[in-house]
């Protein structure tokens, strides 16, 4: 007989991969364990995901979401977890399509907004904007850039994005000790049709990720202050899925917004785990 499980949810925002964990009645219990996070998120003998999320009660906001990275640390926040939680509160009924709503997270509330076409969230100030870190660049890099976005991102632009060692390249620079709390760090190139197609090594996962919300928010802004694309915009991940940045300036403050996709792969229970 296969034992009685948790109900989980597989979500994928432009490939970047989750298990969501409706916790708002039931706490995650052993879920919580990093061991049993790492289980769950292993690819292969596990689910397979990038980190797990738990939908919990809020005072602050409609819900709370706390996310996990696959190795079972926690992080302050996850672009694309977030419009995954829009779209997955929506469909459980706690909004609906067109009201906004706010997501608390470790990084403060945020607005979101689920559009038929999709959902929307309003993303933390950008903070420590550094268009140049000083940081030590390899052949076919130019800049090297950092912003904060609720998590740190350095951005590097190159040459040829798809010749980059995302893994070998980035893992160093992801523990370089001129980051305090060590960095996400995003490859960003142009193709010949003009459009801006971002790589990123996920602090966390400590690999290469399909997709990172924040990373494309920190990219645009960081191609923004370089003079290389406008504000805002959109930037391709390694999916090949598109993420929308909208920015506004208020009161000297680059205040970002993140559309993209956020699909419910399917639902089942956590047996054997």
């Amino acid at each position: 007989m296969i034992p009685a499980g948790r109900e989980f949810y597989k979500m994928s925002g432009s490939g970047n991969d989750f298990v969501f964990v409706d916790a708002r009645r039931e706490p995650p219990g052993r879920l919580d364990d990093p061991a049993v996070i790492q289980a769950v998120c292993a690819r292969g003998p596990g689910v397979g995901a990038d980190g797990i999320v738990f939908l919990e009660p809020s005072t602050a906001a409609s819900v709370r979401l706390r996310y996990l990275n696959s190795d079972g640390s926690v992080a302050a926040l996850c672009g694309n977890a977030t419009l995954c939680t829009a779209r997955l509160f929506v469909e459980l009924g706690g909004a609906a399509v067109g009201q906004p709503f706010a997501i608390e997270t470790a990084a403060g509330v945020l607005g979101a907004v689920m559009h038929a076409h999709g959902p929307t969230v309003d993303m933390p100030a950008v903070q420590g904007l550094t268009p140049d870190t000083g940081t030590a660049l390899q052949a076919g890099e130019r800049r090297a850039a950092f912003a904060q976005v609720g998590i740190p991102h350095l951005v590097i632009l190159c040459d040829d994005l798809e010749a980059v060692d995302v893994v070998g390249r980035g893992r160093p620079l992801r523990f370089d000790p001129a980051f305090a709390d060590g960095t996400n760090v995003d490859f960003v190139g142009q193709d010949q049709d003009g459009r801006w197609h971002m790589r990123t090594y996920e602090r966390g996962v400590e690999g290469e990720t399909l997709a990172c919300g924040t990373g494309a928010v920190a990219s645009a802004v960081v191609l923004d202050r370089w003079g290389l694309a406008p504000a805002g915009g959109t930037i391709v991940t390694r999916s090949g899925k598109e993420l929308a940045v909208g920015v506004r300036t208020e009161a000297g403050r680059i205040l970002p917004t993140l559309t993209g996709e956020a699909r419910v792969v399917y639902r089942g229970f956590l047996a054997e785990i």
